[in-house]
């Protein structure tokens, strides 16, 4: 309660500084409409001017509205007089300026990060629907700049992806223009937009920091390395099998056997993995333990992690051998790609994205929420496998004699088929030839048809 408390003094206390920053700017522009029409030589102005400035100070009184950055709304009247209306209140615009954002989300019930994803909803889309309920952006997402490190898939997590825009700050243009682009770097006293943009996003998802980044910052291009995390029990997987497989990963390497082709548009599959370990995570669950793949490179295709660890969970399993890899990465044997399933999305989570000279900026009073938040995560999902563990247990104790006698009969294995034996999926070169095919016979169905 203490806690609620401070953060609501500190709230009204970010309200009055924001309203008192506005009503000077009001005043001073006030005060330059009256400068202005005071030295006029219209004598229809002159006859006016006591009634015109009146008239000014009421206009800048009435505007339509003025948003601050926690939310809060003060209504003002409709001005009668459009033009002047438009153009006072286009002056009164605030400046902007290019910031990257440090997100979190928990995956499972979003369609991929990406908001042109056909189905509803996606991390962007409930991001750009925070982004304009808090009046941080202006005009089209055109206009935004906006930018992204990645796409992450469906159910896929993340506590470190970074994208980029302009966002509305509360600095001042040298000068006293408004409405322009802030280029210094200029922290104290800025908006609070961890704590802006966290009051009106869903729980799932957490802006975790800001940095303010040049204009020609690209959150995808000038990203460095991406590191990513795969969770899995232990089980009876030989973990160590799984390593010294998993280490012919490192280096540079042609991945088409190991991603979901997009020969549309990719024409290198060339990455460079600079990390790969396997560490336990402090985790158990009766006599299981929690583990952790880690995985850091340059650049990853689609859905590149996911093929290597299925690739990865087979060997240890030892229905491979870990010399199944160098036959797969080797693409002038192995041009076409065994068909095998990728491993499930849920377990993934990106990790980091590395850029040089960012460092993200956190409130105290903005990471205390932040602590406190995922603090009542942790405990929601920890009750939630409590009540799980419950049915477990009382599943086991209900069981009879026929379900006794069932459990003694031994589930059949399914039958391994080894990847070198399997179907394979057409090669780059195949699907290009497939593809210019196609183009080729629309351009005679559409001359036909002419």
């Amino acid at each position: 309660m203490a806690l609620m408390a401070e953060d609501e003094q500190q709230d009204l206390h970010s309200q009055l500084q924001f309203l008192q920053n506005q009503v000077k700017e009001l005043e001073t522009e006030n005060a330059k409409l009256s400068s202005m029409l005071s030295n006029c030589t219209c004598h229809k102005l002159e006859q006016n001017a006591d009634s015109d400035g009146v008239e000014r100070t009421d206009l800048v009184n009435k505007m339509e509205r003025i948003t601050v950055g926690n939310g809060v709304k003060i209504k003002k009247k409709n001005s009668k007089q459009g033009d002047r209306g438009s153009s006072i209140q286009a002056a009164f615009q605030f400046a902007r300026r290019y910031i990257a954002l440090k997100v979190m989300y928990f995956g499972p019930r979003f369609y991929g990060f990406a908001s042109e994803a056909q189905m509803d909803p996606t991390i962007e889309s409930e991001l750009f629907k925070a982004l304009v309920e808090t009046r941080l952006v202006f005009g089209d997402k055109k206009s935004w700049q906006y930018s992204r490190c990645g796409r992450t898939d469906k159910g896929v997590s993340s506590i470190g992806q970074v994208v980029a825009l302009l966002l509305r700050s509360c600095h001042k243009v040298k000068g006293g223009s408004t409405g322009q682009l802030i280029t210094e770097d200029l922290c104290e006293r800025e908006l609070d937009y961890v704590r802006i943009l966290n009051k009106v996003l869903p729980k799932d998802i957490r802006v975790m920091g800001w940095c303010p980044v040049p204009v020609d910052f690209s959150a995808r291009f000038s990203c460095r390395s991406r590191e990513y995390k795969y969770f899995f029990w232990k089980a009876n997987l030989n973990i160590m099998a799984m390593d010294s497989a998993g280490k012919k990963f490192v280096g540079e390497h042609d991945f088409r056997n190991f991603c979901k082709m997009d020969a549309a548009n990719v024409h290198s599959f060339r990455r460079r993995v600079t990390l790969f370990e396997i560490c336990p995570f402090d985790e158990r669950f009766q006599d299981d333990e929690l583990w952790s793949i880690r995985i850091k490179g340059s650049a990853f295709l689609w859905h590149q992690v996911r093929c290597m660890v299925a690739v990865l969970f087979m060997i240890g399993e030892g229905v491979e051998s870990p010399d199944v890899l160098d036959v797969l990465l080797d693409v002038d044997k192995t041009s076409r790609k065994p068909q095998y399933i990728m491993a499930p999305e849920i377990p993934l989570v990106l990790q980091s994205c590395e850029f040089e000279g960012l460092k993200f900026k956190c409130t105290e009073d903005a990471r205390q929420a932040l602590q406190l938040h995922f603090k009542k995560e942790c405990q929601s999902h920890k009750l939630q496998a409590a009540i799980f563990h419950e049915a477990l247990r009382s599943c086991s104790l209900s069981v009879n004699d026929d379900s006794r006698s069932s459990y003694a009969v031994k589930k059949k294995a399914c039958m391994h088929i080894p990847l070198m034996s399997r179907a394979t999926e057409p090669s780059y070169e195949e699907r290009i030839s497939s593809k210019l095919k196609r183009g080729q016979q629309e351009k005679v169905d559409v001359l036909v048809g002419e």
